[in-house]
């Protein structure tokens, strides 16, 4: 039997999450978390194999920062991240936080359904949508920026000066200068504002 968590802080996803997988011999809904921390705080205490977990929970908690929480439980249950957000920062995020998969909203419930299966075991499992992104990024190594060079545009496109991002990501305001020759060279951009234009286009930064 999979043990089974949704995080999600709209109560009509919760509902709609929940009666497709009630149908499930093999599923358990054990619980619900309209933020982030009450997921964290809910796997603290009770044993779930697999969260469900959105991306943005308003002015909380992130999916991101529970994703890494939950996984550095001594007791970690697998997460599967189910968001309508799919740029290459919030994928490469979740992924680095320890997430087992990354699906989209309008995934169809066959495939949903065989994801958590997947995941629950500890497969990787990504959407059709969300793995061409990244083979496309993959096969745009020159336009591809690194993880880093994402952190650094997007604290660039929160209007972060070089010293504040350099503080914020732990590097020396030097290091800073360099990742941004480095995204300006792969985007074919001469300024901060044409570069965060740029990678909003490609889908590297939400708009």
């Amino acid at each position: 039997m999979i043990r089974l968590l949704l995080a999600d802080d709209h109560a009509i996803v919760r509902a709609g999450l929940r009666a497709l997988l009630e149908h499930e011999d093999d599923i358990e809904v054990v619980g619900e978390a309209a933020t982030a921390d009450a997921a964290v705080a809910l796997c603290a205490t009770t044993p779930v194999d697999l969260v469900l977990m959105d991306l943005r929970f308003g002015a909380g908690t992130s999916g991101v920062d529970a994703t890494r929480n939950l996984r550095s439980l001594p007791n970690p249950p697998h997460v599967l991240v189910v968001t309508n957000y799919d740029t290459d920062a919030d994928i490469l995020d979740a992924i680095a936080a320890g997430a087992a998969g990354y699906l989209l909203k309008d995934t169809p419930p066959p495939e949903l359904l065989a994801a958590v299966r997947a995941a629950s075991a500890g497969d990787s499992v990504l959407s059709p949508a969300v793995a061409s992104k990244l083979m496309t990024r993959v096969r745009r190594p020159a336009t591809s920026l690194s993880p880093r060079e994402i952190q650094v545009l997007t604290l660039v496109a929160a209007g972060r000066s070089n010293r504040e991002v350099g503080k914020e990501l732990f590097l020396s305001e030097t290091t800073v200068k360099s990742h941004l020759v480095h995204i300006f060279g792969k985007l074919g951009v001469k300024s901060r504002t044409s570069a965060i234009a740029r990678a909003r286009e490609l889908g590297t930064l939400p708009r």
